[in-house]
């Protein structure tokens, strides 16, 4: 995202005094809510492979009045639209450390943007749109370790290393790579009734990020925790699950850097929605699909919008 806007330090003052701003670089870091949420989510809890193709959608706007740093860049009024494809593969091996099983993965994903917001420059507020489109920031799972206790209750801790191998243009609106490294320690516990039919799910994470050197925007740490609450019940040759699933999100330390120009500014938002799965076993395979939509109910100092995820598993 390389276009180098030059911005009025007079002007961007006074418009930091006049209307709130938002937190983080581009208003969001690489956590998507919704991404890990569910027992879809979980490892099996045995020595397996699964392939899996995760879409997700994601629509979100801001206030007229408010700004937003993207790319180096002031916006006002921020909208954006996203898709994205995801091609994910795990293997939990035999490997056993500490009574768990051993496991990595990598997710590859493709995205497509579009965003139009008014860019405050030295000449005025112009309104710009611009498109993306392209791989996006691959995230590497060198490390997960997963426990079960029985067959209904599984826990693991992973880490999730989120590359910077996205396109990434300073002064561009619509970006598909985030032009910095995110690391994020997760501890996960997944409960799934054999008898009757209950699932409860979290994951909750920190991430840790980088700087982004194009910018020297430094975006602050992150906690996030996502469940799921859900009944599952026979139908269909398989099992259905419907219920709520959710997630609350808070930035946990400042913004930094010289493109931090508005100072800290944590950023906050929560969510909730429904969700409906299915899991069918066949030839020694189970197929897990699930859809979700998340709105997002209350937010502070960053965007608002709406997720929708699709996922299809395939465990061998």
């Amino acid at each position: 995202m390389k276009t180098n806007l030059s911005i009025a330090l007079g002007l961007l003052s006074g418009l930091a005094l006049a209307t709130p701003v938002f937190a983080e670089e581009g208003g969001s870091g690489h956590y998507l809510p919704g991404s890990t949420a569910s027992f879809i989510d979980a490892l099996p809890g045995h020595p397996s492979f699964a392939a899996e193709n995760i879409f997700t959608y994601y629509n979100t706007s801001a206030s007229a009045s408010r700004q937003l740093p993207v790319a180096g860049l002031t916006t006002l009024g921020l909208d954006a639209i996203a898709y994205a494809d995801s091609l994910v593969a795990f293997y939990e091996t035999p490997v056993r450390l500490f009574g768990g099983n051993y496991a990595a993965g990598l997710a590859i994903p493709f995205v497509w943007m579009d965003a139009k917001a008014r860019v405050v420059t030295p000449a005025g507020t112009l309104t710009r749109q611009d498109s993306a489109s392209g791989l996006g920031d691959i995230t590497v799972i060198p490390f997960m370790l997963g426990w079960t206790n029985g067959t209904d209750f599984k826990y693991d801790v992973r880490l999730n290393i989120y590359a910077p191998s996205g396109d990434y243009t300073e002064g561009a609106l619509a970006n598909v790579g985030k032009n910095y490294w995110t690391f994020e320690p997760t501890l996960s516990a997944s409960y799934l009734s054999s008898k009757i039919g209950l699932e409860l799910t979290a994951f909750a994470a920190v991430d840790f990020n980088t700087k982004n050197a194009a910018t020297d925007y430094q975006t602050g740490n992150q906690f996030h925790i996502d469940g799921t609450i859900a009944q599952h019940l026979r139908l269909f040759g398989g099992v259905i699950g419907v219920g709520p699933n959710g997630y609350y999100y808070r930035q946990v330390t400042a913004d930094s850097g010289s493109g931090a120009r508005f100072g800290s500014f944590e950023g906050l938002t929560s969510g909730a929605g429904p969700t409906i799965s299915y899991i069918r076993q066949f030839a020694k395979k189970s197929l897990a699909a699930e859809i979700k939509w998340i709105p997002e109910l209350h937010v502070n100092h960053r965007p608002q919008g709406d997720y929708v995820w699709f996922k299809f598993t395939l465990l061998f």
